[in-house]
């Protein structure tokens, strides 16, 4: 089925937002906000979140970081 990830048109096989991320090889899964059709997804509801044909999903990667100390 073909869905859109940040963006991006990908023709999967994943039936489950779990699924996905296992399917696109996502390394850091628990570092990862998903967004599906403009709603944040709870994290504990990835395995029973169904992906369908023409979904639209954001991928949002927390990454460390920050300023110096003034």
């Amino acid at each position: 089925m073909k869905i859109i990830v940040n963006g991006e048109e990908k023709d999967v096989a994943a039936t489950t937002v779990t699924g996905l991320l296992s399917e696109l090889k996502i390394r850091s899964p628990e570092q990862v906000a998903i967004e599906l059709n403009g709603d944040i997804l709870d994290r504990n509801a990835y395995e029973q979140t169904a992906v369908k044909e023409g979904d639209q999903l954001e991928f949002i990667y927390f990454m460390g970081g920050g300023h110096d100390a003034y």
